[in-house]
Formats: structure tokens, sequence, C-alpha cells
């Protein structure tokens, strides 16, 4: 597996190319801004884009999939409950930071908790986890997760757009997130990535923050 990292956008989102280099192909998780630059990566990198999969469907996240989805015909992505902040993504970047964004075009697949999907050949597991956005997922992994904008380095994603609800945010990091092991990888929205271990000791917003086993 590959797992290389762009900073897209006004706010530097991470976007992730995750490459099976048997297969030659790749995945783009949250592909904010700058398509050319994701296609120059992948060209650099001698693979083809397979599918484009966003976390949650903030304009940060979603600027540059129609314009992928465009140059690669690449199947799009997006956990069923966040279909309604996809159709007005565009206008609330418009309307609430004064960002013109092209409009994201409609998912080809429609995810669900328990789903599976694959990454650089490895099997990830679909898991909801609202908070942030309202149809927000993580995809978990073996040892490694993509979180979106669900936690950071020292912090947890911002609760103060529509949608958001900062209790249920921490109880998905709770069942999610801190049930994980502590050596598993968290590759984030923004930022460096960090540990569960990590933001289990040190973060202020999760220390005494016990996990909550699914039932």
């Amino acid at each position: 597996m590959i797992i290389e990292t762009l900073q897209l956008g006004p706010v530097g989102t991470n976007a992730y190319v995750i490459g099976d280099p048997a297969a030659g192909s790749a995945t783009v998780v949250d592909p904010g801004d700058e398509a050319p630059k994701v296609l120059a990566l992948l060209d650099r990198l001698g693979l083809r884009l397979e599918t484009i999969i966003v976390t949650h469907a903030h304009f940060d996240h979603v600027g540059a999939v129609g314009p992928l989805v465009e140059a690669t015909r690449a199947p799009f992505l997006l956990f069923h409950a966040e279909l309604p902040v996809l159709q007005v993504t565009a206008d609330r970047a418009q309307t609430l930071f004064g960002l013109t964004i092209p409009r994201p075009p409609a998912p080809d697949r429609l995810l669900r908790e328990g789903d599976t999907v694959t990454l650089g050949g490895a099997p990830f597991t679909v898991v909801h986890t609202p908070g942030h956005s309202p149809g927000h997922m993580c995809l978990i992994g073996d040892g490694l997760a993509f979180v979106g904008d669900v936690v950071f380095e020292g912090s947890i994603g911002r609760t103060d757009l529509p949608g958001a609800d900062h209790a249920t945010l921490l109880r998905s990091i709770a069942r999610h997130i801190l049930t994980l092991p502590d050596d598993t990888v968290l590759y984030n929205g923004h930022g460096p990535a960090t540990t569960v271990g990590r933001e289990r000791r040190t973060n202020p917003f999760l220390v005494g923050l016990p996990p909550v086993p699914s039932s």
C-alpha cells in the first residue's frame, strides 16, 4: 500500500492518495481542491484512479470531486446520510465563506454502516461518525484509519457549522476511535497524522473520555 498526502485548497485540507502498486490502481480520499495536483501525483506514481471517497461533504473536502470524475470517470462514493450536505455544500461555501467551488456531482454509490471498501488493496470498514457533519464517516483498517474531521492531533472537529453537535462528536470518538488499539495511525483532514494512543493521553478534548464499545 502507498499512502501519499496532498494539502489542497484554501485551508490546507489533507487529500490522501492510497495506491495498490500490484493492481496499478488508487483511491483518493477527500480531494478538496486542485484536481490537477491529484492527477499529477497519480501520473507520477503510475496509478489509475479507481475510486473517489469523501469522509464528509464540506466544501474543503469535495471541491475537486467533479473535475476528477470528469477527468477519470472514477466512481464517487459518499455515506448515505451525508447526501443532503453534499447537495448544499457549494451554496454554503459561498454563503458562509465567500468561496466558489464546482458543484459536486451526485454520488455513484451511497455507503452504509458496516460496508467494506478496498483502499490500496486492503479492506476498510465504513463507520458512521456524526458530530462534525451529520453523515460523516470514517474508514477503519488494520492499524490505520482515515478519520476526516472527527479528530486531529490535539483537537477535534469544529461543531459550530450547520448540522454539527459537540456531544454527538464526542460519542462518535468514544465509540469508534478510542476503541481502536493505541498504535492505530489516524490520517485526518487537517494537520499531521497521529495515533489513538497519543490522542487518548494528550488531547485536551479526549483525556478522561472513556471508550464506549459498540453493542
